[in-house]
């Protein structure tokens, strides 16, 4: 069985990243990509699904693990009656191929330890032939091959390749697993010793570019390295998050592919970035937005592939139980079709805050957002999907139209601030009567808030970013009517639910429930700061950081029920709720919205 979603540390290569358990076993890696087909999916299944587990004989979880410094190289550590070892876990960025290299070190005394690994390809579908080439395992089947390089003895046995052996103080033995075509010769294998000393070198340099000087420190770097490791670096795309289907729900089915890059998460992301002094990082992840939205406006999507690819078909696994048995396993994201209106603002919004700090000198990006608002205009009285993707009825969602008139207030400056063509007088006009119906159809005087759709009850956590948008200053009575609201009615154990779910709620098409969204609950926090509630707004955050597991990795949401995480992990978009709320909460005086 796979351990609790907060039991995993996370090691990649920024290309790809692979999940290691408290119990030393690798249960998640997909290869080449983040989105390609899983080796090792114990995750979603059980280890005949693939995994591979290096630990003393007879030890279950360690007795502690960190990761070096601010690095991405992992620590995991036993205490037994024998003595101490250890195994460094890490993947070097990449050279010729991608590589997982895992270090046994002797602590103290004498410890027997075993390394038992199951390849299986095709998200644990896939027994692959194994044999030894040149000195090292080989595993191949169809477009895929696996080299294995140890200084252990190996040996077979029922489909799984086995090491046994001892290390005492000061003894090393290394194994290094490498991937490649089939088709092709394998790749040269690289030294584990020189990689290691070289991925050090890498994430140290890195984070020494990080500017932030706050209190929160350890928590800011740790959340950067995260969205660091998230993205894809030939192209600067950043996932939600290294894996599919782990559940919202434990046993339910809101199992999601996350391993995508959403516009959603465009602003607040190179907020993150920039504030933290990582422009290059922000610049990149602004030239793969432009790139991957390129084209008719009508053909807009809510989430792209790494490269920017469009085709995101969503099928099941049904050979994988699921983990704890939530089904079904989900590979691709059908929400990729939605009508979402609200991304055309998070496009403008991010594209507008790339121009006011520097980043936006490509000169086509202005003639695709005149592009994008001449679509919207027509368009944005219509109902859509929201920015939850929810599976019922189309609806007049109020954050979405809220989202239409950020793109036109952002179009609006682009010609006011930055002698940029366009409709002027039009745009102005449209900003207004966009405004001017959100606060008639979407605020209800009887529940002094904002509501999630027009006409409706319900509430959205959404709504939050009311005044972080711009949309209405914090002085407004219907901002703080919004900001109480939600935590009255939407607050589970002091966390944030993104809007009502059961046979109360109108209903998003699923069943069962989830847990808070921790996003969400980084919102209430700034929100609470940008009304003055500073205590309540600190005493949140510090909740927030006590979520983290012990290597300070938060997850999509977490489950007052059970006191777990629940959702695809790690989350970028938690961990950017983090570092923007470090920021605000230390900035002096409420926080601004965008460009105020």
């Amino acid at each position: 069985m796979a351990g609790r979603i907060e039991d995993y540390a996370l090691i990649g290569d920024m290309q790809t990243a692979a999940l290691v358990c408290n119990s030393g076993s690798i249960d998640w890696l997909c290869l080449p990509r983040f989105d390609s087909g899983a080796c090792f999916a114990a995750l979603l299944g059980d280890e005949r699904n693939g995994s591979w587990r290096v630990a003393p004989r007879g030890a279950d979880t360690c007795t502690r693990r960190r990761y070096r410094g601010d690095s991405l190289v992992l620590e995991t550590e036993w205490e037994t009656a024998d003595g101490a070892v250890r195994v460094v876990d890490f993947m070097p960025p990449r050279h010729e191929a991608p590589d997982v290299v895992r270090i046994v070190q002797g602590v103290t005394g004498r410890v027997e330890v075993r390394s038992e690994l199951r390849l299986r390809f095709d998200y644990g579908r896939i027994v692959p032939w194994v044999r030894r080439h040149d000195g090292q395992i080989a595993a191949v089947a169809g477009p895929d091959s696996v080299y294995l390089r140890t200084d252990a003895d190996t040996y077979g046995e029922d489909l799984t390749t086995y090491a046994d052996f001892s290390v005492g103080a000061g003894d090393e033995v290394s194994f290094v697993l490498t991937w490649h075509p089939s088709h092709l010769p394998p790749p040269r294998p690289v030294e584990a010793r020189h990689e290691l000393a070289a991925t050090e070198s890498v994430w140290r340099d890195w984070l020494g570019c990080c500017t932030y000087a706050g209190e929160w420190g350890d928590a800011v770097r740790r959340s950067l390295v995260t969205l660091k490791a998230l993205t894809y670096q030939p192209t600067g795309g950043v996932v939600a998050a290294p894996t599919t289907s782990l559940p919202e729900d434990l046993g339910g089915v809101r199992n999601w592919d996350y391993r995508y890059c959403w516009l959603r998460d465009a602003t607040l992301l190179l907020q993150a970035l920039l504030r933290s002094g990582y422009t290059d990082e922000a610049r990149e992840w602004r030239e793969w937005l432009v790139r991957a939205v390129a084209g008719d406006p009508a053909d807009l999507q809510i989430m792209y592939g790494v490269a920017g690819e469009r085709r995101l078909l969503e099928y099941e696994l049904p050979w994988l139980a699921g983990y704890e048995s939530s089904t079904p396993v989900r590979v691709g994201n059908a929400a990729v079709e939605q009508l979402q209106l609200d991304v055309y603002g998070e496009v403008l919004d991010a594209l507008s805050l790339a121009r006011h700090t520097g980043l936006d000198t490509y000169a086509p990006s202005w003639a695709l957002q005149r592009q994008l608002m001449n679509y919207l205009e027509g368009r944005w009285r219509e109902p859509d999907e929201g920015i939850w993707e929810v599976r019922g009825p189309r609806r007049h969602f109020t954050h979405s139209k809220i989202m239409c008139w950020v793109a036109c207030d952002r179009a609006v400056r682009a010609v006011e601030q930055s002698d940029l063509a366009g409709p002027l007088e039009r745009w102005r006009a449209l900003r207004e009567e966009i405004h001017r119906d959100v606060c008639t159809r979407g605020y209800d005087p009887d529940l002094g808030s904002f509501t999630q759709y027009y006409g409706g009850k319900e509430l959205d956590a959404a709504l939050l970013l009311i005044p972080q948008v711009g949309f209405l200053p914090v002085s407004d009575p219907r901002v703080r009517g919004t900001v109480e609201a939600v935590q009255r009615e939407l607050q589970v154990d002091g966390f944030v639910l993104r809007y009502p779910t059961g046979e109360e709620a109108a209903g998003d098409g699923l069943q069962g429930g989830e847990g808070a969204f921790l996003a969400c609950s980084f919102w209430l926090a700034d929100a609470l700061h940008m009304i003055g509630r500073t205590g309540e707004a600190r005493d949140l955050f510090e909740r927030l950081l006590d979520l983290r597991n012990d290597v300070g990795l938060l997850a999509e949401e977490y489950d007052p029920r059970y006191q777990r995480q629940v959702g695809n992990f790690p989350q970028a978009f938690s961990h950017v709720g983090l570092v923007n709320t470090a920021y605000n909460l230390g900035a002096t005086g409420q926080t601004a919205a965008p460009f105020e």
